[in-house]
C-alpha cells in the first residue's frame, strides 16, 4: 500500500469500487460498515496499548463494542456533530431494525445503530481524522479509558 493513502482508498484501487453517492446508501448500510469501522478502531486501539491474550483482548474490546456505552458516547458527543453528522445520526437511529441487542434496551440500541451510521458514513466519505477525533472525544466524555 501506498503511504500516504488511506485503506478505504487502498480498497476501492485494488478491487474496483467506484464511487457511489452516499446519500443512496440506506441508514442500516452505513451502520454495517460503520459497526466494522467502530470495532477496528477499538481493536486496534486495544492491541496497541499491550501485547496480551486474545481473551483479555476480547474483554476489553467488549467494554467498548457494545449498544449501552455507544449510546453514551452518541449522547455526549451530540453537541458537536456538524449538520450533516446528526442528519446521518438521525437517519441511523430512526431506521427500522430486525434485530436487537442482547443487553440493552431498545432506545440504546437504535442510538447505537445511529452512531455506526455515523462511522459508516465518515468512513466512506473518506473523513478518517473526522472519525478518529470524534471517536477519541466518545471514550473522554464517557471517562473510558482503554
Amino acid at each position: 500500500m501506498e503511504e500516504g493513502i488511506t485503506i478505504l482508498e487502498a480498497i476501492k484501487r485494488e478491487f474496483g469500487c467506484g464511487e457511489t453517492d452516499l446519500r443512496t446508501y440506506s441508514p442500516l448500510a452505513l451502520a454495517y460498515i460503520g459497526d466494522a469501522v467502530f470495532d477496528l478502531v477499538i481493536r486496534t486501539i486495544v492491541v496497541e496499548r499491550g501485547n496480551r491474550s486474545a481473551n483479555s483482548l476480547h474483554r476489553k474490546t467488549v467494554g467498548y463494542v457494545n449498544a449501552r456505552i455507544q449510546a453514551k458516547m452518541i449522547d455526549a458527543l451530540q453537541e458537536k456533530l456538524t449538520g450533516e453528522e446528526a442528519a446521518v445520526y438521525r437517519r441511523g437511529r430512526n431506521a427500522k431494525s430486525h434485530t436487537m441487542a442482547k443487553n440493552a434496551s431498545g432506545a440504546e440500541y437504535r442510538k447505537a445503530t445511529g452512531l455506526e451510521a455515523l462511522c459508516g458514513y465518515l468512513y466512506l466519505s473518506g473523513q478518517q481524522e473526522r472519525l478518529l477525533s470524534l471517536i477519541r472525544e466518545a471514550i473522554a466524555e464517557v471517562g473510558m479509558e482503554i
